[in-house]
């Protein structure tokens, strides 16, 4: 156990939309710590969704991420030599980079040629309420389901 809690960090926001969230995303996006490439990718990606959906491709990234943060999970505890899947909720920041992660993840996973145009499939898709992402959230939100006899265990 950690003797305090870190300082949190501030996170800039990005040059274009003037939004932390999105530099945060990018940064979860980022390979060898090379930021600006992210950027850019993350910039052709919102591009690709103006073009294909010519709505505010800053409003379709935000629905997108609504729509695959989960608002439980499953974690698990041994009691009594047996171990439970026990469903607890997730706080706020937890929630936005597990959905941050989950829309990378997936957005990578996917067919196709070039990361932007993969990521701009994924989030379209998200938006929607489709994409693997949303899956991922579903799947975690039945599972948190039929654990619920198991709820009174949480620590």
């Amino acid at each position: 156990m950690r003797k305090r809690r870190p300082k949190e960090r501030i996170i800039q926001p990005d040059p274009r939309f003037g939004d932390p969230m999105v530099t945060q995303f990018v940064n979860m996006l980022m390979l060898d710590g090379k930021k600006s490439i992210s950027f850019a990718v993350f910039y052709k990606a919102m591009d690709i969704i103006k073009d294909r959906t010519s709505e505010d491709p800053h409003a379709t990234w935000k629905k997108a991420l609504n729509n695959a943060m989960p608002q439980v999970e499953v974690r698990s505890k041994r009691i009594g030599g047996a171990t439970f899947q026990i469903p607890t909720e997730i706080r706020g920041k937890r929630k936005i980079s597990i959905g941050m992660k989950w829309l990378i993840k997936f957005a990578r996973a996917r067919a196709g040629k070039g990361i932007a145009d993969k990521m701009a499939a994924e989030l379209i898709a998200a938006s929607k309420g489709e994409g693997a992402a949303v899956k991922r959230k579903e799947d975690t939100h039945k599972m948190a389901e039929s654990n619920r006899a198991f709820a009174h265990f949480r620590y």
